[in-house]
């Protein structure tokens, strides 16, 4: 935060209110409108007409929010913070984009998230499916230039078009290549499993700019090893992190369009992420909740629980904490 005098409006606490009601914004939060400054936005992007197998990630974002109930948010052990006294966070609501029309959808997108970062210094997008991570990353260009890109899935989402389609849940990062919004030499996916459309799809892949961690390789070298990688591929670049649910295994996320076997353990995801405690994570977006598919919200579960780890990693992101109280050098050091 820029005032250290200003405290930061916290998240309605479990011990005063039940977990199970007020307010309804992600863990509870204040909404935007109600803080003086921002440092970090939760923002619901219901855009799933890029989906090309089952649909329903639009209702993903409120799904998250209403399982993020279940977070207890004041102390986060791994990472020693508390994340919401370091950095203001505040729910954004949700944009507002055609259904009809994906074209414009990510026009809009790209406008509000673009707005949205003149406001605060970071945002986390729920989605949602993942054609909304090239309108995101566009507007993460604008503020903070071509990033390092670390992208958790089940599919390269490299592809060209889909059906003759350009912008689909499984182009996006096609479309972010060709517009140079994403470090080469510094960007790969994690979590990659199944079979593909072609022989030269990994060929092609490489050509764009991305390295791979498949998910088999959890056996062979494990967490650490895996966290190892993706520190030494980012280094010290602007990081952001795109994370499809379905990178879990079904198992832990059901409730997802295009679900495969054989995928990353909740536990082994969130090593991964605390793992990068202390990398410059600027942004990052959770897609491809869709709640119709879900059983007992164990996927809006997933993804709420992720995106708290994502606020924690920003509460200990170098590029984002000058602007925050001083007390946060001090959980670094101590992390």
């Amino acid at each position: 935060m820029e005032n250290p005098d200003i405290v930061p409006i916290q998240p309605t606490s479990g011990k005063v209110v039940p977990r199970y009601a007020g307010a309804s914004t992600f863990a509870r939060l204040p909404e935007l409108r109600d803080v003086p400054v921002c440092d970090v936005a939760i923002v619901g992007i219901p855009f799933d007409a890029g989906t090309s197998f089952r649909p329903g990630a639009r209702f993903g974002p409120q799904a998250i929010r209403q399982a993020s109930r279940n977070l207890r948010t004041q102390y986060h052990p791994a990472y020693n913070v508390e994340p919401f006294m370091v950095q203001q966070v505040a729910d954004a609501g949700d944009v507002a984009c055609n259904p009809f029309h994906i074209n414009q959808a990510i026009e809009q997108i790209e406008a509000a998230a673009t707005d949205l970062l003149a406001q605060c210094g970071a945002m986390i997008s729920l989605g949602g499916d993942h054609t909304i991570a090239y309108p995101l990353l566009k507007a993460i260009n604008q503020r903070y230039g071509s990033v390092a890109l670390v992208h958790f899935d089940a599919h390269l989402d490299t592809w060209d078009t889909y059906f003759g389609a350009p912008y689909t849940h499984g182009t996006p990062f096609r479309r972010a290549a060709e517009a140079g919004l994403f470090l080469k030499d510094a960007s790969m996916h994690v979590g990659i499993r199944g079979p593909l459309y072609s022989r030269d799809d990994f060929k092609v892949d490489r050509e764009l700019g991305f390295c791979i961690v498949h998910c088999d390789e959890f056996e062979t070298i494990g967490i650490g090893g895996v966290v190892e990688r993706i520190r030494d591929r980012v280094g010290d670049h602007p990081l952001y992190l795109s994370i499809d649910i379905d990178v879990l295994d079904p198992a832990f996320a059901p409730g997802t369009g295009t679900p495969e076997l054989a995928g990353m353990t909740s536990r082994e995801l969130l090593g991964v992420l605390r793992g990068l405690a202390g990398l410059p994570v600027i942004g990052a977006d959770v897609v491809e909740v869709a709640p119709a598919y879900d059983h007992a919200e164990i996927t809006s579960l997933a993804a709420a629980t992720v995106t708290f780890e994502l606020i924690n990693l920003m509460a200990l992101s170098p590029k984002l904490s000058p602007k925050f109280r001083p007390g946060l050098q001090e959980n670094q050091n101590q992390s």
